[in-house]
């Protein structure tokens, strides 16, 4: 009885289940069906609109852009968006103080001007008319981001601060910031001095220039700065603004900065066990102190470097794990052949060969630097012997370029012979030409030698006559 009473119950709900979907699908229901229609696409269409969380917040980093390498290796450890162009903000100013210190000018005492005490906001505080030097004037700009300092140094080295950004802008293409532009030496962004980007690619190429200069380095990593007024003898005491020098024990420096625009900005340095690492961060939207221990820890801490290691820093903003870009082949050989680019330019201007040449001789080299690189890597070859290949590629190419200026050299020798040669032949002709003017006289002379025998025989020709005639001979 139990599971006749069960059978009728479950064929007794499919009828009415069958009947409701009649009602529902043939116009009785209709503004029901409406309703399930748009409450199954909001099901469907809801979570894509909704921003993506994360499983903890702490895991969100999101920063513009980033690029971290060691120094001395090609070898680009993480890099995030290294050619997007950004505002440096106070990072500007390691342009300003290595062009500062290579001036070689670090004695002299600058006398502070009032376009240079009215710049905003951080300043050391010097009056218009002060005396400091020149060297002063740089830790000030390095360490306490004093722009009052930055703008001295350049209205004391080029006269006004156009003058200056100009150099700015041509030092920048010589060290191979192409895609910097700089418009005044402090690095602000609004105003009559929009316009001042920069990228991590290009400031990493500066840092590494900058840190090879041993003066530069012993100011990028001080503390704080004391310093002397040359006239009222005023102290000045001013701190630095990087953190990272009292949270990292390995940290060396180098430069902070901060605008609206630019938002938080680092370049750091770090030494640990022969390992000299730099990093370059720009935009940081969270604690960049942190991240950047983070980062180098993760560096030191590994030598073939993981993007799972890294994936937890580089989060967008979105909050989506965002995979930097690791060390590769092409960026090792990105950076080989800019590299090579550099020595070659060096080499050639050496050589004093015109424009033409040069770029004719680039031209070549870069081709058979493209051709080399394809040819290893079909060999599936280590990136070390790839490295070691191409340096023994490029002892023997300068033994080739050795060779061609040998030849150049006998060409020379040979061109020397040839106008010589010619020089001979020239006097050769003269020579002969003289001989032809020595012939022509002869030539004259004998002629006037005739006229004058055909007028002595005329002479004696009637007396010849006149004898004839005595002697009864006919003529």
């Amino acid at each position: 009885m139990t599971d006749k009473l069960l059978i009728f119950g479950i064929t007794l709900r499919r009828k009415n289940a069958s009947i409701c979907r009649t009602k529902l699908f043939s116009g009785d229901l209709i503004p029901l069906r409406l309703f399930m229609i748009l409450a199954f696409s909001a099901v469907i269409l809801f979570p894509s609109v909704l921003p993506a969380q994360t499983r903890g917040d702490s895991l969100e980093v999101p920063i513009g852009s980033c690029i971290v390498k060691e120094t001395g290796r090609p070898t680009i450890l993480m890099a995030k968006d290294i050619q997007r162009a950004v505002s440096p903000a106070s990072l500007t100013k390691i342009l300003t103080c290595i062009m500062a210190i290579e001036s070689g000018r670090l004695e002299d005492n600058v006398s502070i001007t009032k376009e240079s005490t009215l710049v905003e906001p951080s300043k050391a505080g010097f009056n218009e008319g002060d005396k400091i030097r020149l060297i002063d004037l740089v830790k000030a700009a390095m360490i306490n981001s004093s722009n009052d300092a930055a703008f001295a140094i350049a209205i004391h080295l080029s006269g006004n601060v156009d003058s200056f950004v100009a150099a700015m802008n041509y030092k920048a293409r010589r060290i191979g910031m192409k895609n910097s532009r700089f418009t005044n030496p402090a690095g602000f962004d609004k105003g009559i001095y929009a316009g001042n980007t920069t990228t991590a690619e290009d400031l990493l190429l500066l840092t590494e220039y900058a840190i090879k200069n041993s003066v530069f380095n012993q100011i990028a990593r001080l503390e704080q700065a004391i310093f002397m007024e040359q006239t009222t003898h005023k102290v000045y005491c001013l701190k630095t603004h990087n953190k990272l020098l009292n949270k990292y024990p390995y940290a060396v420096g180098i430069k902070t900065g901060f605008t609206t625009r630019a938002g938080r900005c680092l370049i750091a340095r770090a030494i640990k066990d022969n390992k000299d690492i730099l990093l370059v961060m720009l935009n940081a939207k969270t604690d960049r102190w942190n991240v950047a221990a983070n980062i180098f820890d993760k560096a030191f801490s590994t030598n073939n470097p993981n993007p799972e290691l890294f994936a937890q820093i580089f989060r967008g903003d979105s909050g989506v794990a965002k995979a930097p870009i690791i060390a590769s082949e092409a960026n090792a050989d990105m950076l080989i052949q800019r590299a090579a680019v550099h020595h070659a330019i060096t080499e050639l201007r050496a050589s004093r060969m015109s424009k033409r040449d040069m770029i004719t001789e680039l031209k070549t080299r870069r081709g058979l630097n493209h051709h080399a690189i394809a040819e290893l890597r079909g060999r599936r070859m280590s990136k070390r012997d790839v490295i070691a290949e191409l340096k023994t590629r490029r002892g023997s190419k300068h033994h080739a370029i050795a060779g061609l200026r040998g030849s150049r050299s006998s060409m020379r020798h040979v061109i020397a012979e040839k106008q010589s040669s010619t020089r001979s032949k020239k006097h050769l002709i003269a020579r002969v030409k003289n001989g032809h003017r020595f012939k022509n006289h002869e030539v004259a002379s004998s002629k006037s030698l005739r006229k004058t025998r055909r007028r002595v025989a005329g002479s004696y020709t009637p007396l010849i006559m006149h004898n004839a005639a005595d002697y009864g001979v006919s003529a």
